[in-house]
């Protein structure tokens, strides 16, 4: 049986992990959390050991030896030193995104790798829903040198709790398009080859718009999670709206989400886990949306810039 500890259990995120290691024959031996409102392992692993302060949970991991990874759920800015405790522990690592908030955090974790002879893997779980897998394989299958137009939009609505939490904060989350928008531009050059050019258009607090090439298409879009700027076609009662078109046609990926985490895990454990060079591209994507100077008159703007910018 696979030993797991976890990083993070009162996340948000922290239950589809907990499913994901129960569901592939696993059992958690210990949890980490500063919060204590961590009742959701009871449905999954009562018995597991639980602690409030890291120290502990260090000693007790290196005491115990034997947990083969540790899945980490910890806010975004924690997650390099996270993965270095794990890999110094003897155990392969499992994180949430973004994995780190720079590029050149990759090149030491790798180093770490080498050290220790462990492995990082990150989750990028929509290379793994069935709606974008078909979407590849049909651009796959397509003309080679065919450059498709992409519009990605996505406003998902969060309250002022947001901003007073780190991941309000850039330099603990890495801004939005780190937080909510890096596994959309993994996923876009997932599909569409290599990154060739990218633009930023707008970048606030509460919203970013850019404009990016890759090999096979060019691609619009825009990140929001202000409620004041959900577009009007928002179903009525529904605080997010999702949209991606590819050449005009819409891409349908709200559901199937459930057990990708799941998936994920398996994957891991077939020894098919997304690593540090696999994820580098959408890590610099991110990078350079937070740093880069605006240039809002080069490229082409996602249509609902407009309302953003107007609200």
């Amino acid at each position: 049986m696979t030993n797991y500890a976890l990083i993070g259990a009162a996340g948000y995120i922290a239950p589809r992990h907990l499913k994901a290691m129960k569901d592939t024959g696993g059992t958690l031996v210990a949890a980490y959390d500063i919060n204590d409102s961590v009742g959701i392992m009871d449905s999954h692993f009562p018995d597991a050991a639980f602690f409030t302060e890291f120290e502990q949970f260090d000693a007790f991991v290196q005491d115990r030896g034997g947990i083969d990874y540790i899945g980490i759920c910890s806010p975004n800015y924690l997650h390099k030193s996270h993965m270095a405790f794990t890999l110094r522990a003897g155990a392969d690592a499992i994180c949430e995104k973004p994995l780190v908030l720079n590029p050149s955090d990759l090149d030491d974790l790798a180093k770490l790798e080498q050290e220790t002879g462990q492995k990082i893997n990150t989750i990028l779980q929509l290379r793994l829903h069935p709606a974008i897998v078909a979407l590849r394989d049909k651009i796959k299958a397509g003309p080679k040198d065919k450059v498709y137009d992409v519009d990605l939009g996505y406003f998902t609505s969060r309250g002022a709790w947001y901003h007073a939490s780190w991941k309000g904060l850039t330099h603990k989350s890495g801004g939005i398009a780190s937080n909510i928008g890096v596994h959309f531009y993994d996923m876009l050059s997932f599909v569409f080859g290599p990154m060739k050019t990218n633009i930023v258009h707008h970048r606030a607090a509460d919203s970013s718009a850019g404009y990016l090439e890759f090999e096979q298409a060019r691609v619009r879009w825009v990140l929001s999670i202000n409620r004041d700027h959900l577009p009007p076609q928002t179903p009525e009662g529904q605080s997010t709206y999702r949209s991606i078109t590819v050449d005009g046609d819409e891409i349908e990926f709200s559901g199937g989400f459930t057990d990708l985490h799941t998936a994920s895990y398996q994957n891991v454990l077939d020894g098919n886990g997304y690593g540090l060079d696999v994820v580098r591209p959408s890590i610099e994507v991110v990078s350079h949306i937070r740093d880069a100077a605006l240039e809002p008159e080069k490229g082409e703007q996602h249509p609902m810039l407009k309302g953003i910018l107007a609200a």
